[in-house]
């Protein structure tokens, strides 16, 4: 009796669950990252130069992303944490897009330092509106887009 319980509430749980997260999908695609690191120095002037890495996402959604980078972080510079929001440019076949990710969360993943990789959680905080219709798309397709699709740097080559 207390197992058909524990299976029942688990079922419930599981409905409400799927009902406000947003579903993801195992999708891997090239990703570059970049920010403009703050200059805390002070009166002094330093050169800045964005940061970037890349790397390749593990899952996608509509609210989200899973990456895999080398590195958790560039010179002194987390990716994750002190509310540092990253340029993502997704590479999906046919398109590439922009977005602003927050990193919510990471993991050391792999045995050995010498292949260690991280993984890396983050929230998608913006995206201008094509791009977000050719990732939405992407998404619904299962990793697939239309040829006519164009992203934003394409839309606006065509427009001049």
């Amino acid at each position: 009796m207390a197992n058909f319980i524990r299976k029942f509430f688990n079922e419930i749980t599981n409905q409400i669950v799927g009902k406000t997260s947003s579903s993801r999908r195992s999708l891997q695609v090239p990703i570059c990252l970049s920010f403009m690191p703050e200059n805390n120095t002070g009166r002094l002037t330093a050169k800045r130069e964005p940061l970037s890495i890349k790397g390749e996402t593990k899952d996608l959604s509509d609210t989200g992303i899973a990456f895999l980078v080398d590195s958790i972080r560039l010179r002194e510079f987390y990716l994750v944490g002190e509310n540092r929001i990253l340029d993502a440019i997704l590479d999906l076949p046919g398109a590439k897009i922009k977005m602003r990710v927050l990193g919510q969360r990471y993991e050391q993943i792999g045995e050995h330092l010498s292949v260690s990789k991280y993984l890396i959680g983050a929230s998608i905080e913006s995206m201008n509106q094509i791009d977000r219709e050719i990732y939405e798309e992407y998404l619904r397709q299962g990793g697939k887009l239309k040829k006519n699709k164009n992203s934003i740097l394409e839309f606006e080559a065509s427009k001049s």
